[in-house]
């Protein structure tokens, strides 16, 4: 599968229902996005969501991004995987993640522990039990697991066919490259906010950022770049929100795209940043369609 223009990576159709879903899907299909990536937290189950792109549309590839490997067993994942490459081929991705341990042990009530042997060890079994599938097979399937440091993006490029990194610059994205090595997927998430007012835009990208300055695994990847306690104060330094979130008109939106791709993402997916928490940013997304034929 190949993973090129331009995706758009959006948590947003969790609030609304499914025939306005279905229906701007198929608009962003016809501005020319490439692909969609969407989440999984306390909103929609990440694998029948998929269901519901795929069938609303005719080109574009669907992703989990991600699904948590603690809300399924290995075989689940697998047929799961089978079932939507085989329904839609070349046009399913199923992204794994490992999650957080606030929503792992107090949102599931599970026992979040050593992620990358947990990791490992379910990717193992789930290529073993897939063996075991006896519905009709998926002929290619592609997996991809979300990875920030560099233990878990050595086990992607082990295991999988990439990488999926999330609230990450353009410095992180070529330490990524050059872990994967030349032959494995990546594909990077890019917050936006197009806003050119510099209060407005920031006040927008502290309300974005400050859930991830809870998550040890985020923080612990902004200290490996570079950033240190002052920076995760007040909801995130000027510092750190610029570096991670691009703010302003289309142009500045293209050019940090454009040092991604540099870097060396194969795809890179917008994650519009709406002034409202629940807004759908369709004209937002229709202003950086432009974009989606420059990648």
């Amino acid at each position: 599968m190949k993973l090129t223009g331009l995706g758009i990576w959006t948590a947003q159709f969790d609030f609304y229902p499914a025939g306005t879903v279905r229906d701007t899907v198929q608009e962003l299909e016809s501005m020319g996005y490439s692909s969609l990536w969407v989440g999984e937290n306390v909103g929609r189950e990440a694998v029948s969501h998929s269901a519901i792109l795929l069938s609303a549309t005719e080109r574009m590839v669907v992703a989990t991004a991600v699904a948590n490997l603690w809300a399924r067993d290995p075989l689940s994942m697998a047929a799961a995987h089978h079932t939507l490459a085989e329904a839609f081929p070349h046009r399913f991705v199923l992204g794994i993640g490992v999650s957080h341990p606030k929503l792992v042990n107090d949102l599931r009530g599970l026992r979040y522990e050593r992620p990358v042997a947990a990791v490992r060890n379910y990717l193992l079994a789930m290529d073993e039990l897939a063996e075991r599938y006896r519905a009709v097979p998926a002929g290619d399937r592609f997996r991809m697991l979300a990875a920030l440091g560099p233990r878990m993006l050595r086990l992607a490029a082990e295991l999988t066919d990439g990488a999926h990194t999330y609230l990450v610059p353009p410095e992180h994205t070529a330490a990524a490259r050059q872990i994967l090595g030349p032959g494995k997927a990546l594909v990077v998430e890019q917050a936006v906010i197009l806003e050119t007012d510099r209060v407005r835009a920031r006040e927008i990208g502290r309300r974005h950022l400050r859930r991830y300055l809870t998550l040890p695994n985020y923080v612990n990847n902004f200290r490996r770049l570079g950033f240190a306690d002052a920076d995760f104060e007040h909801h995130g330094s000027d510092r750190l929100l610029d570096a991670l979130i691009v703010w302003g008109d289309e142009n500045a939106v293209a050019e940090r795209l454009h040092r991604h791709r540099q870097a060396g993402a194969d795809l890179v997916c917008v994650q519009v940043l709406d002034p409202d928490f629940r807004g759908l940013p369709l004209p937002q997304w229709r202003r950086l369609a432009w974009c989606a034929g420059s990648g």
